[in-house]
């Protein structure tokens, strides 16, 4: 890990380390898959990109920088899902982890609470009338996408 790569759940301290803002990565991190999403550099609405099939961190680490480098994303937004009661849990642990391994891309990374990420982002593609084998296919991008859209609605209004 870079040794100043931040790590964090305030909200303040991941916006001082973006004093020019730039465009922001969400990921849905699960055992198997990483769903991505994208913003625009003026945070203003997140959308989700694809979903990353996981193999060896160095092999998904690697993918992912390609993609950061590709659109020029400036920091990552990784959902930290907590149990109901807001305490932690296994998976929280695992989506620690990650963020403390993929630090090592030196960008700053802004922890947000997940929950509800999925079911949202589910709801929101029944919505649109998309078929279970495609929402099957794109609901970690989806839920990406949800998580990243919180955090820049935290981050710009208060």
């Amino acid at each position: 890990m870079a040794a100043d790569t931040l790590i964090t759940l305030d909200k303040a301290a991941f916006l001082a380390a973006l004093p020019e803002g730039g465009r922001l990565m969400g990921l849905d991190v699960g055992s198997h898959t990483i769903g991505l999403a994208l913003c625009d550099a003026g945070w203003s609405i997140a959308s989700p990109a694809h979903t990353h099939k996981r193999s060896k961190f160095g092999k998904d680490k690697d993918a992912l920088a390609a993609f950061i480098a590709q659109q020029s994303v400036k920091g990552l937004v990784i959902g930290l899902p907590l149990n109901m009661d807001g305490s932690e849990s296994p998976r929280s642990q695992a989506s620690r982890a990650f963020a403390r391994n993929i630090a090592i891309l030196g960008l700053p990374i802004l922890l947000w609470d997940e929950r509800w990420s999925t079911v949202a982002a589910e709801r929101a593609m029944i919505a649109q009338d998309m078929s279970r084998a495609k929402r099957a296919e794109k609901i970690d991008a989806h839920a990406a996408a949800h998580i990243l859209q919180g955090a820049i609605d935290g981050l710009t209004m208060g």
